[in-house]
Order: structure tokens, then C-alpha cells, then sequence
């Protein structure tokens, strides 16, 4: 080898390019650390037009601001954006570099459209469920009440949706919705009327089920204005529960109605009794 010219230099070159890539490695690692690259701004940004709601300063400060290491050439963007992202209220976010000192991030917030379940967690527009103050969540009124099993939350976010616009007509609003785990759904409505749906046996049994009991709905709460409860899982009936429903008692002789009273009565089940 020590014959071999052309293997010397061969040999002599490369040990220079590894000197002289590890010098520059080097200078480009020496001038990484200079203070002017220190992060002196981080700039927080909303995805959408309007303005952050319930983010501010103290909630960043006290939960991503004190995480983010480095400076503007080592810090890591992904552990940046899972800081932000950590935070109560944040959805998703997204980090950029600016130079020669500053970071970017965008944040786009939790809308929340109701509770899910019983242990204070929030449901967004878009079917995530998170944790929050709910307080601000309630800030402008009163949040309705969802609840369901475990990857359900879009299901009864949609389903919500569609129950708005069957029970409108009467312009009642459904106030509570869940879906149990055997997947029957009750729907409570701002009248304080709890309705059981039941389980879907095809695409359409809930929208028949809610249009048969917005038919008979005028007729009923001229006879009992204060019904809790109504199951309308019956193939051609209802039954429901009423403050003041008054049975007659076993053998008792029921008092006539008028005609058109027992008309409107064919299919009514009553299953409890409540006095005032």
C-alpha cells in the first residue's frame, strides 16, 4: 500500500474531507449556540378568523411555555406542538420557525357543544371529547348532556343533530341524549319529557318512532299537560308516566269521558302513577 500512490492519496483525501466535515460540523454547531438564536418570541396565532376564547397566557404558561426547550435551531417541533396540544381547550396546533429568533404556533380550540358523561368531560362540535373547565364552557349557557359507551361520540353527535330537526316542528329541543351499552337511545327534551327510542333495528326505526309520537304529541298534553316519561319502543302503542295520572282502582267504575277524549286514548299504556 505504501507503493500504491494512488492509494495514499486516495487515502489522504478522504481523511481531509472527514477533518474538514467535522470542522464545519463543528463551526455550524459553535454558531447554533450563539445568543442571537436564543428563542426571545413565540407568537401564538388563531387557525380560525375570530380570536382564541379560552386560551390566554396563564393556561400556555403553566402548561406548554415551560416545556419548550432549545432555541431556534434545536428545538424540536414536535415536542412544541404536543406541549401546545396538551393544553385545556387546545384541539390542534401547528409550529414553524421564523427567523432569526421567534416560533410561530397556530392554535385551533375545542368548540364545546355539550357534557359527556358523568365525570365532568366535555363533547366539541366535532365529536372529541376532552377535559376543561367546564364553568367556561357554560359561560353563555347551559351545555346539554351526552353520554354513550367508549367510541360512540360521533354516532350520538350526529344522531343529536337529526333529533333537533325532528322534534322542531313542536319546537321542542332535545336537552340530554344517550345511548346505552346496549345501544338504546333516550332522548330528554327542554319540556322535562324523557323520551325511550330504543334500539335501531333498521335505518329508520327512530324517525318513525319520533314521527309517530309527534302525531299523537297536541293531543296528548291536552289531557296530561305534565307527562315525565314516554316509551315509544311499543310496535303500535306508547306508554308513559304523568304527574296527577290518576288509574282507577281495581273494579272501580271509571267515570265516561267525552266521545272525543276516548278516541285519542286507543294506544295509551299508563306503566306508573305520580301525585301531587
Amino acid at each position: 500500500m505504501w507503493q500504491d500512490a494512488k492509494a495514499l492519496n486516495a487515502t489522504a483525501n478522504g481523511i481531509f474531507a472527514l477533518a474538514l466535515l467535522a470542522c464545519l460540523a463543528a463551526g455550524v454547531w459553535w454558531l447554533a449556540q450563539r445568543p442571537m438564536f436564543t428563542l426571545r418570541t413565540i407568537r401564538i396565532e388563531s387557525m380560525a378568523q375570530d380570536e382564541l376564547k379560552h386560551v390566554n397566557h396563564l393556561t400556555l404558561r403553566n402548561g406548554a411555555l415551560g416545556r419548550i426547550k432549545g432555541n431556534f435551531f434545536t428545538t424540536n417541533l414536535d415536542a412544541v406542538r404536543l406541549a401546545f396540544e396538551s393544553v385545556p381547550w387546545v384541539r390542534r396546533a401547528t409550529v414553524r420557525r421564523e427567523w432569526p429568533d421567534q416560533l410561530i404556533v397556530a392554535l385551533e380550540e375545542h368548540e364545546a357543544l355539550g357534557t359527556w358523561g358523568e365525570d365532568g368531560r366535555l363533547l366539541s362540535t366535532k365529536g372529541d371529547v376532552f377535559t376543561a373547565n367546564l364553568a367556561e364552557a357554560e359561560e353563555d349557557h347551559v351545555l346539554p348532556e351526552f353520554d354513550g359507551p367508549e367510541g360512540s361520540e360521533k354516532e350520538v353527535l350526529s344522531r343529536f343533530a337529526e333529533l333537533r330537526g325532528w322534534f322542531a316542528p313542536l319546537q321542542l329541543v332535545p336537552q340530554a341524549l344517550s345511548l346505552s351499552t346496549r345501544y338504546a337511545w333516550t332522548v330528554k327534551l327542554n319540556n322535562g319529557m324523557s323520551v325511550a327510542l330504543g334500539r335501531e333495528q333498521t335505518s329508520t326505526t327512530l324517525k318513525e318512532r319520533v314521527d309517530r309520537l309527534m302525531g299523537i304529541y297536541p293531543q296528548l298534553v291536552t289531557h296530561l299537560p305534565n307527562i315525565e316519561t314516554i316509551d315509544m319502543r311499543y310496535q303500535n302503542g306508547l306508554a308513559l308516566s304523568a304527574t296527577g295520572l290518576k288509574i282507577p282502582a281495581e273494579g272501580a267504575k271509571p267515570k265516561p269521558r267525552p266521545a272525543a277524549a276516548k278516541k285519542n286514548t286507543n294506544n295509551l299504556k299508563p306503566i306508573s302513577r305520580h301525585t301531587q
